[in-house]
């Protein structure tokens, strides 16, 4: 088994996995509604892999979702390698800060 890609990786796999189950899917009756290889939802649902956005939006589609509920809560603290924690806000501040 691969080791999980990153925290956000596993909390969007639990996501996806618990709304396939809870509308009775499979993981093929999941790949064939959205055009996905079961397998690589698979390698999803366990946090192996990242998926690009356009993989999240095929799943959601196929689960009747609008895809903010699959990424909902997610932070850029959940991706390893973060060296700071500044935003477009705290750029701004700062830049008005210094006139």
């Amino acid at each position: 088994m691969a080791a999980q890609h990153s925290e956000a990786a596993k909390f969007l796999g639990q996501r996806i996995r618990e709304q396939r189950r809870a509308r009775g899917c499979t993981l093929e009756d999941l790949g064939e509604l959205a055009e996905l290889a079961w397998t690589n939802i698979a390698k999803i649902e366990r946090g192996e892999v990242s998926p690009s956005i356009e993989t999240v939006v095929r799943i959601s589609t196929a689960l009747n979702l609008d895809p903010s509920v699959l990424v909902k809560d997610m932070h850029a603290d959940m991706y390893p390698g973060r060296t700071h924690k500044f935003t477009a806000k705290d750029l701004t501040r700062a830049r008005q800060g210094l006139r």
